[in-house]
């Protein structure tokens, strides 16, 4: 067949090839090795398996297209089959001399393997200190000057390398993600009930709601207040924006006043005459929410239903319509289901694509179908579950049992079915009451331990891949 083929020729048949038959022909012959390392070949290859990948996650550094996918094969592999004695290292990483109250990356979750990416997560405690670490190497790369209150909340900006946090008495200050400089402070006029990073097509900005019920927008990284708007008067309020950073969903728990959701362009754009564009969802006692990730505009509520005594699942759609007068907004519920009355009330709720609910109700996971139809329930925890971290790919909670367990998404079937793959332990029961949080990006999983003694520490977790 060989002397009938040209470059070309081959280079088609070999595009019909998966990785595994590619690594095989080239062994046949020089001419059938450099025809299967062509770049093209392999950039397909990752396209397929991730839709996701974007050509500058590949132009970075020494990376070639193959190099990737073989690199992040592995990865994934090692990630699912969770060998701790040969895919991980463990760093323990003290610093604080307080509770840690928040966590944040505060590196792109890109996947590199040239050895030029680093994952680094700050930190908020109780000290009054704001801290940035190396998660791969298990030290601190700068921290803050003492702050005049504990700081309780933080959210971060990646892409513009910048972390906001806010203290107990409701004071927001930037900081330099590279150095730990502070470049803008805006008071509120009393405590932060929450703040959401909005990095908007339109420029980035922070939510922050006050706990007198009102939502202020400001500018990143000046600080600069765009508009204040009441949600729910003298409540405290809670703040989640959609994937596409379009919507805002604002909500006082466990209220007869029903959430808002607030379109996000009218609040970077206030008018005296006219109020921003909002709608407010014809729910009560509305507990727990959470967007659809793989949707633009989907969002999904529990409440009660009409005679307070049942918990439901309502999934909702949203889009705007331009009228006369202005942009009206739309709600269209598109499913809805009653909890089991044996499942005991979740405390915890994530999304996953477009149709899977992950829900937590004690040391249980428990996933749903946004119709009702219960996919799994996971009880590997000993103890509750404190904190869940959902992606494309895996799941992992955490618990004051000291473990962090780990999920993995398989896609094949109609609805994503999850797999308990492992756990990663912490340290002993004698010195810490358990894990509070866990984040994870795609080199590393990171969780604060809580300590006996009123302090935290973090435990990071390292995949090592080597530069295929």
């Amino acid at each position: 067949m060989e002397p009938q083929l040209g470059l070309h020729e081959l280079l088609h048949v070999f595009s019909f090839l998966e990785a595994r038959d590619l690594l095989c022909a080239a062994q046949v012959d020089k001419v059938w090795n450099e025809v299967s390392r062509t770049k093209e070949l392999w950039r397909q290859l990752c396209l397929r398996r991730w839709s996701s990948c974007k050509d500058s996650q590949i132009t970075l550094g020494t990376q070639t297209w193959k190099q990737y996918y073989l690199c992040r094969s592995e990865l994934e592999f090692r990630v699912e089959s969770g060998r701790p004695e040969k895919d991980f290292v463990c760093k323990v990483i003290a610093g604080h001399k307080g509770e840690i109250d928040e966590l944040a990356y505060i590196s792109t979750n890109e996947y590199r393997f040239d050895g030029q990416a680093k994952s680094v997560a700050c930190t908020v405690s109780s000290d009054g200190t704001v801290r940035a670490w190396d998660l791969h190497e298990g030290t601190e790369i700068w921290s803050s000057p003492l702050q005049p209150a504990a700081l309780v909340n933080l959210v971060a900006y990646p892409r513009l390398q910048l972390v906001v946090t806010v203290d107990e008495r409701g004071l927001i200050k930037v900081w330099e993600a590279e150095n730990g400089w502070e470049s803008a402070s805006f008071c509120l006029p009393t405590h932060s009930s929450a703040l959401e990073a909005c990095d908007h097509t339109e420029g980035p900005v922070l939510l922050a709601a006050c706990a007198d019920g009102a939502l202020y927008t400001l500018t990143v990284p000046r600080l600069q207040l765009l508009s204040r708007v009441s949600v729910s008067p003298n409540l405290p309020t809670s703040l989640l924006c959609s994937p596409d950073r379009q919507w805002v969903f604002a909500l006082t728990q466990n209220s007869d006043l029903g959430p808002k959701v607030f379109h996000t362009r009218s609040l970077l754009y206030p008018s005296d005459d006219v109020p921003p564009v909002s709608t407010t969802l014809p729910v009560r006692l509305t507990s727990r929410a959470c967007w659809a990730p793989d949707e633009a505009a989907r969002l999904v509520v529990m409440h009660t239903n009409d005679n307070g005594i049942q918990l439901v699942v309502t999934t909702c759609e949203l889009r705007t319509k331009k009228s006369r007068d202005g942009v009206d907004m739309l709600v269209q519920q598109i499913a809805s289901f009653v909890l089991p009355d044996t499942m005991k009330p979740p405390h915890l709720m994530k999304g996953h694509s477009s149709q899977v609910i992950l829900l937590v109700s004690g040391s249980e996971l428990v996933l749903f179908t946004i119709h009702g139809l219960q996919l799994a329930v996971f009880q590997d925890h000993q103890k509750p579950i404190t904190s869940m971290w959902v992606d494309q790919s895996r799941v992992i909670t955490s618990s004051f049992d000291l473990s962090l367990r780990v999920y993995v998404w398989n896609k094949d079937n109609k609805f994503p079915v999850l797999k308990s793959c492992y756990h990663l332990l912490g340290g002993s029961h004698r010195w810490a009451s358990g894990f509070t949080h866990v984040e994870s990006d795609s080199m590393s999983i990171v969780g604060v331990e809580a300590r006996s003694v009123g302090t935290s520490i973090l435990r990071s977790y390292y995949f090592q891949v080597q530069q295929g």
